[in-house]
């Protein structure tokens, strides 16, 4: 078996991860990671399948469960009840309530108001050069989500200090410091919530937290614990990604020389599409084994964590002619940017909608958008995005 040596935090691995994944990919699909302490499949093919295994998931084998720090306990608490954590049956019917309120026509209904905002923040540009991320990539999913909850638009800087300091809890450089912030950010966030949930109880409204509250399948309807949880992951999940594309998605077209007919109505979508798949903005997802499995020679026994690498899947040259280059005529195939399986984000078709209305408004209405620095990743694995993206109009 092949040993891994690649720290996640070093800072040539953070500016620039694919060569690593090659490297990895050149010697088998699935090898031992020693910095995670644990088997890494890297090939599409490899990736793929375990997401589809169902005797794989997210939850933590009861023989594993620890008791959380108490310090980091308000943090777990949401996680107990948060479908991204959870496997059937309890998984089942969490997914299958929420699907019922988190419709494609209820999606796709928010086309207007993206549009609408992307103008709008584009109209606020500063003349002299700024970061695109905070003018624009950090607002127009946190204010989008918000209003697809029902949630206040002026709770949208609060929303966004939340979200960050809790997934700071998925990152490889997670800090003590970190872990008090994603608690307190927690229990915030979570009374915040608990306080709308108990409001739109007795008064719904004409949104997704309303829709979730009266949602029901076989008599069951979603609990408090598992609104509060439901709308918090909806927020982060819905924010932190988006985010994350916008700016590595700019960033990538900028670098390679933007042509306009990439936006092309019938071109936005395969374009998006590779830009997802080009520069993704999560890179790894764990699955633990609850039987015996045996994955490319390699065998996985009940407890064992395996981690997905979703960046070199999507850069696997078995999959995709060339794959380091930006082509956006290549023909769209299977994405794991967005996972696979009964885990597949819920959000995906939000973010992609995000993506193929508001970019292509951004560079038509800002034809001359340069970058003024170079663009440094933040130390955010497993997650992959900048820390800012500075540009002049």
């Amino acid at each position: 078996m092949t040993d891994l040596i690649q720290s996640p935090t070093d800072p040539d691995f953070v500016q620039n991860p694919y060569p690593f994944y090659a490297g990895a990919l050149e010697h088998s699909s699935v090898q031992f990671w020693h910095d995670y302490n644990m088997l890494a499949a890297f090939s599409h093919a490899a990736v793929s399948v375990l997401f589809k295994d169902r005797r794989l998931g997210r939850e933590v084998p009861e023989h594993l469960a620890k008791e959380p720090s108490d310090h980091t306990k308000p943090f777990y608490a949401i996680e107990a009840h948060s479908m991204l954590e959870l496997e059937p049956p309890r998984h089942t019917r969490l997914r299958g309530l929420v699907m019922r309120a988190f419709t494609s026509r209820r999606i796709q209904t928010l086309g207007p108001e993206i549009e609408t905002l992307t103008h709008a923040l584009i109209d606020n540009f500063p003349d002299e050069p700024f970061d695109l991320l905070t003018e624009f990539a950090t607002h127009l999913p946190v204010i989008i989500i918000a209003r697809l909850l029902g949630v206040p638009e002026d709770m949208a800087p609060r929303l966004l200090r939340w979200s960050n300091a809790m997934v700071g809890m998925y990152q490889a450089a997670r800090t003590h410091e970190m872990e008090l912030a994603a608690a307190q950010a927690s229990t915030e966030f979570a009374d915040f919530i608990r306080s709308y949930v108990d409001e739109k109880r007795g008064k719904p409204g004409d949104d997704l937290l309303s829709e979730l509250i009266a949602a029901e399948e076989d008599g069951e309807k979603l609990s408090t614990d598992e609104l509060i949880s439901t709308c918090i992951l909806l927020l982060n999940a819905g924010h932190e990604a988006t985010v994350h594309s916008i700016g590595n998605s700019v960033k990538t077209l900028l670098e390679v020389g933007f042509n306009p007919a990439w936006f092309a109505p019938d071109m936005v979508a395969q374009t998006i599409e590779e830009l997802i798949r080009f520069d993704p903005p999560l890179h790894m997802f764990t699955r633990y084994a609850y039987e015996e499995v045996e994955i490319v020679g390699h065998i996985l026994k009940p407890g064992d964590q395996i981690a997905l690498m979703l960046g070199a899947a999507n850069r696997d040259p078995a999959m995709w002619d060339n794959p380091h280059k930006f082509n956006p005529n290549r023909p769209i195939k299977t994405n794991m940017a967005f996972g696979a399986g009964r885990h597949f984000c819920v959000g995906a078709p939000l973010a992609r909608l995000e993506l193929q209305i508001a970019l292509p408004i951004l560079f038509e209405r800002c034809p001359n958008l340069t970058l003024t620095a170079k663009p440094k990743y933040g130390n955010v694995y497993h997650f992959h995005g900048l820390e800012e993206l500075r540009v002049s109009r």
